[in-house]
């Protein structure tokens, strides 16, 4: 098992995928551990939804801008804010912000788990929101955030370049 950093570092985006199924143990580790991720008020204010169906995640291509590695992945799950709930306790700023921020933060725990797991995903934000709504048939109070592709790579990108701390970081 990787430490943190290690899981962070081996971290990267996979577009092609194995066609071996994701063990069910191995998928709700994940699920749970996107569940334990920090949410404003500690509403969890987002659902996660779950594609296996090979013909779904097809659609689930379609929807993605004919993106192929959303259909080859065994497994897509999609991160859907829930605005009304986080407005209970934050109004405005919680339906408009924070309730975003809560789906996003689950999903990236769920990526990183997903490497902890011997895994690897790919983020996916370029998708066709109205096609995901009938596809899923998602109710009115759902917004698809984010959605993460995943299961074993089928080969391993090389990493790609990042900007120096001292680009990205100031102190003040």
């Amino acid at each position: 098992m990787w430490d943190f950093f290690e899981t962070v570092r081996h971290r990267h985006s996979v577009r092609s995928y194995r066609d071996e199924p994701v063990p069910r143990e191995r998928l709700h580790a994940v699920l749970e551990t996107a569940c334990a991720a920090p949410s404003a008020g500690d509403l969890q204010a987002y659902q996660v939804v779950v594609i296996t169906d090979a013909e779904r995640r097809a659609q689930l291509a379609a929807a993605s801008h004919q993106q192929r590695f959303v259909r080859e992945a065994p497994v897509s799950l999609l991160f859907c804010a829930e605005p009304a709930r986080s407005a209970t306790a934050f109004a405005d700023r919680g339906a408009q912000l924070y309730a975003v921020q809560d789906a996003t933060i689950a999903a990236t725990y769920a990526q990183l788990a997903v490497v902890a797991a011997g895994m690897a995903s790919t983020w996916v934000g370029d998708f066709d929101e109205a096609a995901l709504r009938e596809l899923l048939d998602l109710p009115d109070t759902l917004v698809p955030v984010a959605m993460l592709c995943l299961g074993y790579p089928a080969e391993l990108p090389p990493p790609t370049p990042r900007r120096k701390l001292d680009e990205l970081v100031r102190y003040d």
